[in-house]
Protein backbone atom coordinates (compact mmCIF):
# COMPACT_ATOMS: atom_id res chain seq x y z
CA UNK A 1 0.00 0.00 0.00
CA UNK A 2 1.39 3.47 -0.75
CA UNK A 3 2.12 5.72 1.93
CA UNK A 4 -0.51 8.73 2.43
CA UNK A 5 1.39 11.87 1.82
CA UNK A 6 1.13 14.71 4.32
CA UNK A 7 -0.88 17.88 3.78
CA UNK A 8 2.24 19.52 5.12
CA UNK A 9 5.19 17.93 2.76
CA UNK A 10 3.19 19.12 -0.70
CA UNK A 11 4.29 22.46 -2.06
CA UNK A 12 2.15 25.37 -1.20
CA UNK A 13 1.60 27.58 -3.97
CA UNK A 14 0.73 30.46 -1.47
CA UNK A 15 4.05 29.76 0.46
CA UNK A 16 5.65 30.14 -2.91
CA UNK A 17 4.07 33.24 -3.71
CA UNK A 18 4.52 34.92 -0.68
CA UNK A 19 8.24 33.78 -0.95
CA UNK A 20 8.80 35.64 -4.08
CA UNK A 21 7.02 38.49 -2.86
CA UNK A 22 9.62 38.28 -0.11
CA UNK A 23 12.50 38.40 -2.16
CA UNK A 24 11.24 40.94 -4.45
CA UNK A 25 10.67 43.52 -1.33
CA UNK A 26 13.91 42.83 -0.23
CA UNK A 27 15.54 43.45 -3.44
CA UNK A 28 13.58 46.35 -3.91
CA UNK A 29 14.91 47.43 -0.41
CA UNK A 30 18.50 46.77 -1.29
CA UNK A 31 17.87 49.03 -4.53
CA UNK A 32 16.56 52.03 -2.39
CA UNK A 33 19.48 52.07 -0.31
CA UNK A 34 21.84 52.32 -3.42
CA UNK A 35 19.90 54.97 -4.52
CA UNK A 36 19.94 56.72 -0.63
CA UNK A 37 24.11 56.05 -0.65
CA UNK A 38 24.31 58.04 -4.24
CA UNK A 39 22.13 60.69 -3.18
CA UNK A 40 23.51 61.59 -0.14
CA UNK A 41 26.93 60.45 -0.48
CA UNK A 42 27.66 62.86 -3.62
CA UNK A 43 29.12 66.01 -1.46
CA UNK A 44 31.46 63.72 0.83
CA UNK A 45 34.05 63.74 -1.83
CA UNK A 46 34.56 67.46 -1.72
CA UNK A 47 34.02 67.43 1.58
CA UNK A 48 37.02 64.79 2.41
CA UNK A 49 39.35 66.86 0.12
CA UNK A 50 38.41 69.95 1.67
CA UNK A 51 39.06 68.39 5.23
CA UNK A 52 42.74 67.53 3.94
CA UNK A 53 43.02 70.92 1.95
CA UNK A 54 42.37 72.68 5.39
CA UNK A 55 44.10 70.33 7.94
CA UNK A 56 47.73 71.26 5.65
CA UNK A 57 46.89 75.10 5.28
CA UNK A 58 46.60 74.82 9.26
CA UNK A 59 49.81 73.47 9.96
CA UNK A 60 51.58 74.31 6.60
CA UNK A 61 54.30 75.57 8.62
CA UNK A 62 54.44 72.23 10.92
CA UNK A 63 54.09 69.66 8.24
CA UNK A 64 56.66 68.62 5.58
CA UNK A 65 55.67 69.95 2.57
CA UNK A 66 56.59 67.25 0.20
CA UNK A 67 54.52 64.78 1.99
CA UNK A 68 51.50 67.30 1.72
CA UNK A 69 51.49 67.36 -1.94
CA UNK A 70 51.87 63.96 -2.12
CA UNK A 71 49.07 63.39 -0.12
CA UNK A 72 46.34 65.76 -2.00
CA UNK A 73 47.46 64.66 -4.98
CA UNK A 74 47.24 60.83 -4.63
CA UNK A 75 44.00 62.15 -2.72
CA UNK A 76 42.64 64.32 -5.64
CA UNK A 77 43.11 61.18 -7.86
CA UNK A 78 40.96 59.07 -5.99
CA UNK A 79 38.45 61.68 -5.19
CA UNK A 80 38.54 61.89 -9.27
CA UNK A 81 37.77 58.29 -9.47
CA UNK A 82 34.67 58.36 -6.92
CA UNK A 83 33.98 61.52 -9.60
CA UNK A 84 34.17 59.15 -12.57
CA UNK A 85 31.81 56.55 -10.85
CA UNK A 86 28.99 59.39 -9.85
CA UNK A 87 29.03 60.53 -13.25
CA UNK A 88 28.88 56.77 -14.33
CA UNK A 89 25.68 56.32 -12.31
CA UNK A 90 23.63 59.79 -12.85
CA UNK A 91 23.99 59.02 -16.97
CA UNK A 92 23.10 55.38 -17.03
CA UNK A 93 19.22 54.11 -17.44
CA UNK A 94 17.45 53.92 -13.91
CA UNK A 95 16.70 50.29 -14.76
CA UNK A 96 20.67 49.58 -14.98
CA UNK A 97 20.94 51.06 -11.34
CA UNK A 98 21.10 47.47 -9.96
CA UNK A 99 23.25 46.67 -6.56
CA UNK A 100 24.66 43.64 -8.35
CA UNK A 101 26.00 46.43 -10.81
CA UNK A 102 27.37 49.27 -8.52
CA UNK A 103 27.57 48.40 -5.02
CA UNK A 104 31.01 46.65 -5.09
CA UNK A 105 32.01 49.32 -7.61
CA UNK A 106 30.93 52.10 -4.82
CA UNK A 107 32.83 50.17 -1.97
CA UNK A 108 36.21 50.07 -3.34
CA UNK A 109 36.69 53.14 -4.33
CA UNK A 110 35.13 54.38 -0.91
CA UNK A 111 37.74 52.49 0.72
CA UNK A 112 40.45 53.39 -1.19
CA UNK A 113 39.40 56.96 -0.69
CA UNK A 114 39.22 56.34 2.76
CA UNK A 115 42.46 54.56 3.12
CA UNK A 116 44.34 57.09 1.57
CA UNK A 117 42.79 59.42 4.46
CA UNK A 118 43.86 57.69 7.10
CA UNK A 119 46.81 56.33 5.55
CA UNK A 120 48.12 60.48 4.92
CA UNK A 121 46.98 61.87 7.91
CA UNK A 122 49.32 59.15 9.50
CA UNK A 123 51.89 61.10 7.45
CA UNK A 124 52.02 64.23 8.05
CA UNK A 125 51.61 63.60 11.83
CA UNK A 126 55.08 65.19 13.34
CA UNK A 127 56.46 63.23 16.22
CA UNK A 128 57.32 65.89 18.44
CA UNK A 129 54.29 68.24 17.77
CA UNK A 130 51.85 68.03 20.21
CA UNK A 131 49.22 70.47 19.01
CA UNK A 132 49.71 69.70 15.50
CA UNK A 133 49.27 65.85 16.78
CA UNK A 134 45.65 67.24 18.78
CA UNK A 135 44.65 68.66 15.46
CA UNK A 136 45.23 65.47 13.13
CA UNK A 137 43.23 63.86 15.21
CA UNK A 138 40.35 65.96 15.43
CA UNK A 139 40.09 65.96 11.59
CA UNK A 140 40.42 61.97 11.35
CA UNK A 141 37.51 61.97 14.17
CA UNK A 142 35.57 64.90 11.63
CA UNK A 143 35.79 62.58 8.96
CA UNK A 144 35.02 59.39 10.48
CA UNK A 145 31.70 61.22 11.88
CA UNK A 146 30.72 62.86 8.33
CA UNK A 147 30.85 59.14 6.68
CA UNK A 148 27.59 58.29 9.38
CA UNK A 149 26.05 61.12 7.26
CA UNK A 150 26.68 59.82 4.22
CA UNK A 151 26.83 56.29 4.13
CA UNK A 152 24.10 55.41 6.78
CA UNK A 153 22.53 53.69 4.28
CA UNK A 154 25.02 50.69 4.70
CA UNK A 155 25.89 50.17 7.84
CA UNK A 156 29.52 48.17 7.03
CA UNK A 157 30.56 50.74 4.52
CA UNK A 158 30.08 53.23 7.24
CA UNK A 159 32.17 51.45 9.71
CA UNK A 160 34.64 50.65 6.68
CA UNK A 161 35.53 54.09 5.93
CA UNK A 162 35.81 55.08 9.83
CA UNK A 163 37.95 52.61 10.28
CA UNK A 164 40.14 53.51 7.76
CA UNK A 165 40.14 56.97 8.57
CA UNK A 166 40.46 56.89 12.10
CA UNK A 167 42.64 53.90 13.12
CA UNK A 168 45.89 54.35 12.00
CA UNK A 169 46.07 57.78 13.73
CA UNK A 170 44.92 56.40 16.42
CA UNK A 171 46.65 53.18 17.15
CA UNK A 172 50.01 55.48 16.57
CA UNK A 173 48.88 57.41 19.45
CA UNK A 174 48.28 54.64 21.78
CA UNK A 175 51.89 53.46 21.00
CA UNK A 176 53.47 57.17 22.26
CA UNK A 177 55.13 57.46 25.81
CA UNK A 178 53.02 60.56 26.85
CA UNK A 179 49.87 59.44 28.98
CA UNK A 180 48.85 62.70 27.09
CA UNK A 181 49.04 61.54 23.93
CA UNK A 182 47.62 57.86 24.84
CA UNK A 183 44.30 59.82 26.44
CA UNK A 184 43.64 61.32 23.27
CA UNK A 185 43.79 58.03 21.58
CA UNK A 186 41.46 56.39 24.38
CA UNK A 187 38.77 59.13 24.24
CA UNK A 188 38.72 58.79 20.36
CA UNK A 189 38.17 55.20 20.97
CA UNK A 190 35.14 55.94 23.27
CA UNK A 191 33.99 58.21 21.45
CA UNK A 192 33.70 56.00 18.10
CA UNK A 193 32.47 53.32 19.95
CA UNK A 194 29.11 55.62 20.63
CA UNK A 195 29.16 56.46 16.81
CA UNK A 196 29.58 52.96 15.86
CA UNK A 197 26.21 51.95 18.27
CA UNK A 198 24.45 55.20 16.30
CA UNK A 199 25.25 54.07 12.67
CA UNK A 200 23.95 50.55 13.63
CA UNK A 201 20.64 52.17 15.20
CA UNK A 202 20.31 54.56 12.16
CA UNK A 203 20.85 51.72 9.24
CA UNK A 204 18.39 49.58 10.92
CA UNK A 205 15.60 52.19 11.30
CA UNK A 206 16.54 53.16 7.53
CA UNK A 207 16.40 49.58 6.22
CA UNK A 208 12.82 49.13 8.36
CA UNK A 209 11.51 52.28 6.89
CA UNK A 210 12.61 51.44 3.45
CA UNK A 211 11.22 48.14 3.92
CA UNK A 212 7.99 49.37 6.05
CA UNK A 213 7.21 51.77 2.31
CA UNK A 214 8.13 48.76 -0.11
CA UNK A 215 5.64 46.84 1.77
CA UNK A 216 2.77 49.44 1.98
CA UNK A 217 3.42 49.78 -1.69
CA UNK A 218 2.54 46.49 -2.42
CA UNK A 219 -0.27 46.60 -0.51
CA UNK A 220 -1.89 49.11 -2.06
CA UNK A 221 -1.22 47.76 -5.20
CA UNK A 222 -2.94 44.36 -4.70
CA UNK A 223 -5.75 46.18 -3.01
CA UNK A 224 -6.10 48.70 -6.10
CA UNK A 225 -6.26 45.26 -8.35
CA UNK A 226 -8.50 43.43 -6.41
CA UNK A 227 -10.78 46.15 -6.85
CA UNK A 228 -10.15 46.34 -10.29
CA UNK A 229 -10.49 42.60 -11.29
CA UNK A 230 -13.58 40.12 -11.62
CA UNK A 231 -12.46 37.43 -8.94
CA UNK A 232 -14.12 34.48 -10.92
CA UNK A 233 -12.27 35.37 -14.60
CA UNK A 234 -9.10 37.33 -13.11
CA UNK A 235 -10.07 40.07 -15.93
CA UNK A 236 -11.31 43.89 -15.52
CA UNK A 237 -14.85 43.85 -13.19
CA UNK A 238 -17.25 46.48 -15.13
CA UNK A 239 -16.03 49.64 -13.23
CA UNK A 240 -12.35 49.01 -13.88
CA UNK A 241 -13.54 48.39 -17.68
CA UNK A 242 -15.14 51.30 -18.56
CA UNK A 243 -12.47 53.59 -16.57
CA UNK A 244 -10.01 52.06 -18.92
CA UNK A 245 -12.66 52.27 -21.96
CA UNK A 246 -12.49 56.15 -21.50
CA UNK A 247 -8.88 56.34 -21.53
CA UNK A 248 -8.49 54.57 -25.12
CA UNK A 249 -11.87 56.15 -26.58
CA UNK A 250 -10.26 59.52 -25.75
CA UNK A 251 -6.74 58.46 -27.46
CA UNK A 252 -7.88 56.84 -30.08
CA UNK A 253 -10.31 59.92 -30.96
CA UNK A 254 -7.35 62.37 -30.50
CA UNK A 255 -5.69 59.95 -32.77
CA UNK A 256 -8.14 59.79 -35.05
CA UNK A 257 -8.06 56.26 -35.02
CA UNK A 258 -11.20 53.81 -35.41
CA UNK A 259 -12.19 51.70 -32.24
CA UNK A 260 -14.30 48.44 -32.30
CA UNK A 261 -16.45 47.14 -29.58
CA UNK A 262 -17.28 43.39 -29.22
CA UNK A 263 -19.75 42.47 -26.79
CA UNK A 264 -20.04 38.76 -26.16
CA UNK A 265 -22.83 36.95 -23.89
CA UNK A 266 -22.56 33.01 -23.34
CA UNK A 267 -25.66 31.37 -24.68
CA UNK A 268 -27.92 29.42 -22.60
CA UNK A 269 -25.97 29.99 -19.26
CA UNK A 270 -28.97 29.76 -17.30
CA UNK A 271 -29.32 26.29 -18.15
CA UNK A 272 -26.00 25.18 -17.66
CA UNK A 273 -26.01 26.16 -14.01
CA UNK A 274 -29.57 24.56 -13.47
CA UNK A 275 -28.30 21.40 -14.98
CA UNK A 276 -25.19 20.98 -13.81
CA UNK A 277 -24.86 23.23 -11.12
CA UNK A 278 -23.17 26.71 -10.27
CA UNK A 279 -19.49 25.60 -9.72
CA UNK A 280 -19.74 23.70 -13.18
CA UNK A 281 -20.68 27.24 -14.69
CA UNK A 282 -18.36 29.20 -12.48
CA UNK A 283 -15.55 27.16 -13.96
CA UNK A 284 -17.19 27.54 -17.65
CA UNK A 285 -16.89 31.50 -17.18
CA UNK A 286 -12.85 30.57 -15.61
CA UNK A 287 -11.85 29.31 -18.61
CA UNK A 288 -13.67 32.05 -21.29
CA UNK A 289 -12.07 34.56 -19.29
CA UNK A 290 -8.88 32.04 -19.81
CA UNK A 291 -9.46 32.63 -23.29
CA UNK A 292 -10.56 35.88 -23.87
CA UNK A 293 -7.09 36.89 -21.94
CA UNK A 294 -4.50 35.12 -24.56
CA UNK A 295 -6.80 36.53 -27.44
CA UNK A 296 -6.06 39.87 -27.60
CA UNK A 297 -3.16 42.34 -27.35
CA UNK A 298 -2.15 44.05 -24.95
CA UNK A 299 -3.32 47.40 -26.29
CA UNK A 300 -6.76 45.84 -26.04
CA UNK A 301 -8.72 46.53 -22.93
CA UNK A 302 -11.46 43.52 -21.81
CA UNK A 303 -13.39 42.28 -19.23
CA UNK A 304 -16.32 40.66 -17.47
CA UNK A 305 -19.43 43.22 -17.51
CA UNK A 306 -21.68 40.85 -15.13
CA UNK A 307 -22.69 37.27 -15.33
CA UNK A 308 -21.85 35.72 -18.40
CA UNK A 309 -21.76 39.09 -20.47
CA UNK A 310 -18.10 40.10 -21.53
CA UNK A 311 -17.15 43.37 -23.58
CA UNK A 312 -13.85 43.72 -25.55
CA UNK A 313 -12.30 47.33 -27.13
CA UNK A 314 -10.04 46.85 -29.99
CA UNK A 315 -8.46 50.21 -30.68
CA UNK A 316 -6.99 50.66 -34.62
CA UNK A 317 -8.99 48.25 -36.13
CA UNK A 318 -11.32 48.40 -38.71
CA UNK A 319 -14.80 46.96 -38.23
CA UNK A 320 -14.16 43.70 -41.12
CA UNK A 321 -11.07 42.77 -38.66
CA UNK A 322 -12.99 43.13 -35.63
CA UNK A 323 -15.46 40.76 -37.37
CA UNK A 324 -13.31 38.04 -38.35
CA UNK A 325 -11.63 38.41 -35.05
CA UNK A 326 -14.77 37.55 -33.01
CA UNK A 327 -15.56 34.63 -35.40
CA UNK A 328 -12.33 32.94 -34.57
CA UNK A 329 -12.77 33.98 -30.59
CA UNK A 330 -16.29 31.89 -31.18
CA UNK A 331 -14.38 28.79 -32.47
CA UNK A 332 -12.23 28.73 -29.64
CA UNK A 333 -15.09 29.22 -26.95
CA UNK A 334 -16.96 26.50 -29.02
CA UNK A 335 -13.85 24.07 -28.67
CA UNK A 336 -13.44 24.20 -24.65
CA UNK A 337 -13.27 20.90 -22.95
CA UNK A 338 -15.71 21.82 -20.47
CA UNK A 339 -16.88 19.06 -19.38
CA UNK A 340 -19.61 17.31 -17.72
CA UNK A 341 -21.32 20.85 -20.15
CA UNK A 342 -21.22 19.53 -23.28
CA UNK A 343 -22.24 22.19 -26.21
CA UNK A 344 -20.53 25.80 -24.83
CA UNK A 345 -21.32 28.35 -27.25
CA UNK A 346 -21.26 32.24 -27.08
CA UNK A 347 -23.08 35.05 -29.20
CA UNK A 348 -21.06 38.37 -30.24
CA UNK A 349 -22.32 42.02 -31.46
CA UNK A 350 -19.44 44.22 -33.31
CA UNK A 351 -19.75 47.52 -33.53
CA UNK A 352 -17.20 50.87 -35.02
CA UNK A 353 -17.15 54.67 -33.95
CA UNK A 354 -15.77 55.18 -37.72
CA UNK A 355 -19.31 52.99 -38.77
CA UNK A 356 -21.50 55.69 -36.99
CA UNK A 357 -19.13 58.10 -35.44
CA UNK A 358 -20.19 56.96 -32.01
CA UNK A 359 -19.36 58.46 -28.70
CA UNK A 360 -18.20 55.86 -26.00
CA UNK A 361 -21.40 55.10 -24.68
CA UNK A 362 -23.30 54.94 -28.25
CA UNK A 363 -20.69 52.51 -29.21
CA UNK A 364 -21.32 49.99 -26.43
CA UNK A 365 -24.88 50.63 -26.97
CA UNK A 366 -24.55 49.84 -31.01
CA UNK A 367 -22.55 46.55 -29.93
CA UNK A 368 -25.20 45.50 -27.72
CA UNK A 369 -27.83 45.85 -29.58
CA UNK A 370 -25.70 43.87 -32.11
CA UNK A 371 -25.59 41.41 -29.76
CA UNK A 372 -29.56 40.85 -29.13
CA UNK A 373 -29.20 40.55 -33.12
CA UNK A 374 -26.74 37.66 -33.16
CA UNK A 375 -29.07 36.05 -30.26
CA UNK A 376 -32.40 36.36 -32.27
CA UNK A 377 -30.97 34.89 -35.29
CA UNK A 378 -30.17 31.69 -33.77
CA UNK A 379 -27.09 32.54 -30.81
CA UNK A 380 -23.37 31.09 -31.45
CA UNK A 381 -22.56 33.77 -34.38
CA UNK A 382 -20.96 36.90 -34.94
CA UNK A 383 -23.52 40.12 -35.89
CA UNK A 384 -22.33 43.11 -37.14
CA UNK A 385 -24.30 46.41 -36.41
CA UNK A 386 -26.13 47.89 -39.63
Amino acid sequence: MAPLSSPFTQANPMNSLGQDQGQQIEEQVRTDRLHQLFRQSFSAIFGSYLGAAMLCWLCWDRFDHQVILVWLVVLAGSSLVRLHLFAQWFRCPDAERTPARWERRYWVTLMLSAGIWGGGALAVMPVDDRLSQVLVMLFTVGMSVSAVSCYSAYRYMTLGSMALVLLPCTVWMLLQPSPMQVGVALAVLVFASFVVGATRKLSDALEKAFRLTRQMERAHHISTRAAQTDELTGLMNRRAFYEQAQLLYAQCLREQQPLCALMMDMDHFKAINDTYGHQAGDQVLRQIGAVISASFRQTDIYGRLGGEEFAVLLPNTSLETARGIAEQLIQKIGDLPADPVQGVSASLGVASTHAQHLDLNGLMNSADKALYQAKASGRNQVAVVD
